[in-house]
């Protein structure tokens, strides 16, 4: 049982907890990952509106200077002054070039590294058709990477000079690997957190499935005394109950089986010794000879109750391995409750019966005639033994929502309340029925019940004890098409009989 518990612990924890944190891990990625690529983007946009802002700035600045000058000339002094201003608030470097791509003012001062570069042709084209934006050395002006804006300055047309703001773009590594920090230390919470929760839940999960395996482990020793618990409402909760049902309905099974058996040994021992001690006795003399007759009588009603216990086990088998199938039609069931009856004709003038209730006109059903022939034969065999001498057996038909109901009643000793709930059971005879009943073996209202409940009826039983016992049973009723139709076929039938013998 060990083995089994730490299997299904090892198996469904390790995989469930793989597959789990894989999905945490790989959606934190995906996250991580999205978000870094997000913010980066933003970041590097917002830098760059900053940065054209600047531009615009200093690009106002050096208009307004030039514009004292007639756009002729730049006033370097005054113009480099508002340079470093912006570039002091805002760590932008901010130089101005001449179309041919030489810096004429820098933020920087005199020594700064633009003035030993020219701008190429490709970026000037770009800033002067209206704006150049990159990220680069700019050519090797630069050690690292700047975002740069290049923007022409005009008056009206005429393009005077073109204006860059670049700013240094490690920044946004560092924003990077900070965050990157970040979503890392909170995928190790995160995997931490789910761990654990995976752990308990899968905990949790696995428990009943243990407890199955070790209920099934008892099953197979014989012991069906172990059910799993169960709480909540989902799959798992569903499938222990459904397990613990299951394991009632084995149990139900094999107290059933047991009973059987016993039940069966039980009925067949008592014929089988009677048969073998009269038979010994008749071959070794200790029989007399003028009651071999008497004694083989006897040994010929036992064949006969054996026989009869056997046919009942195979109708049974039969019906419960779903080998007995139906065979429906249209017929009149007081016709085969009448016919049923005849055959009772000695039985019922040997205890001067009364017979009530066969008057009625045609009860159609829907029903496998010798099923039911099955029923009503099992039925009226029981009203025959166990009503009184002198006594009376009635018969009555109702016919309710699609269906007819046949009560068979007979007056006489009736049956205990107590013993009613069993009186369907395999095997199973009444205290009374042991007494007045030397035949049969306990199985005929058990396949009455099956075959009715076969039809998807129902079959009742009322006892009152010194007055009577009513067993009711109920099958589909005919379409009333198919009767008229029956009928009219029979009065044609007879028509046509009669036509001719005239």
């Amino acid at each position: 049982m060990s083995k089994i518990k730490q299997s299904l612990k090892k198996s469904l924890f390790n995989r469930y907890f793989a597959i789990c944190s894989g999905v945490i891990l790989a959606t934190i990625t995906l996250m991580g990952g999205l978000v870094i690529g997000f913010s980066a983007s933003y970041f590097s946009e917002t830098s760059r509106d900053a940065l054209r802002k600047n531009a615009e700035q200093a690009a106002q600045i050096t208009l307004i200077g030039m514009s004292d000058y007639g756009y002729q000339k730049v006033p370097v002094s005054t113009v480099q002054n508002g340079y470093r201003i912006i570039s002091a608030t805002t760590e932008t470097e901010i130089f101005l070039v001449n179309l041919d791509g030489r810096t004429l003012i820098c933020s920087e001062g005199e020594n700064c590294n633009h003035r030993t570069y020219s701008i190429s042709e490709e970026v000037m084209e770009q800033a002067i058709a209206g704006e150049y934006d990159g990220t680069g050395t700019l050519d090797g002006i630069y050690e690292n990477s700047y975002y740069t804006v290049g923007i022409p300055i005009k008056n009206g047309d005429e393009t005077l000079a073109v204006l860059f703001a670049s700013t240094e773009a490690t920044d946004v590594w560092f924003f990077i690997m900070d965050l990157m920090d970040i979503i890392f230390f909170c995928a190790l919470i995160a995997t931490a957190l789910a761990s654990i929760a995976i752990y308990f839940v899968t905990n949790r999960m696995t428990k009943p499935l243990r407890e199955m395996a070790a209920a099934a482990r008892s099953f197979s020793t014989g012991d069906f005394t172990v059910r799993v618990h169960a709480e909540g409402e989902d799959e798992i909760a569903q499938l222990a109950l459904s397990f613990n049902h299951m394991a009632d309905s084995v149990a139900d099974l094999e107290s059933v089986r047991r009973s059987f058996i016993a039940n069966v040994s039980h009925e067949l021992k008592t014929p089988m010794m009677t048969i073998g001690g009269f038979i010994d006795g008749i071959l070794d003399g200790t029989v007399p000879e003028e009651k071999h007759k008497q004694y083989l009588e006897i040994v010929s009603e036992e064949v006969k109750r054996l026989s009869r216990m056997v046919k009942s086990m195979l109708s049974i088998a039969r019906i419960e391995a779903g080998d007995m199938k139906l065979n429906p039609e249209n017929f009149d069931i007081n016709e085969l409750v009448c016919r049923t009856v005849f055959a009772f004709e000695q039985k019922i003038e040997e205890k001067n019966l009364e017979i009530m209730g066969l008057e009625s006109d045609g009860i159609f059903v829907n029903a496998d005639n010798d099923l039911i022939h099955q029923v009503v034969y099992n039925l009226i065999d029981n009203a025959v033994k166990f009503v009184n001498d002198g006594g009376c057996i009635s018969f009555g038909y109702k016919e309710q929502d699609g269906k007819v109901f046949v009560s068979v009643r007979n007056t006489g000793a009736g049956i205990a309340q107590q013993e009613l709930p069993r009186l369907f059971d395999r095997f199973y005879k009444t205290d009374k029925s042991r007494s007045l009943d030397k035949t049969g073996v306990g199985l005929g209202l058990y396949i009455v019940q099956t075959i009715v409940n076969q039809h998807k009826g129902d079959l009742l039983v009322k006892s009152v004890e010194g007055e009577y016992t009513e067993f009711t049973f109920s099958v589909p009723a005919a379409a009333k098409k198919s009767i008229k139709e029956k009928n009219k076929r029979r009065i044609q039938e007879e028509t046509d009989k009669n036509q001719k013998n005239s």
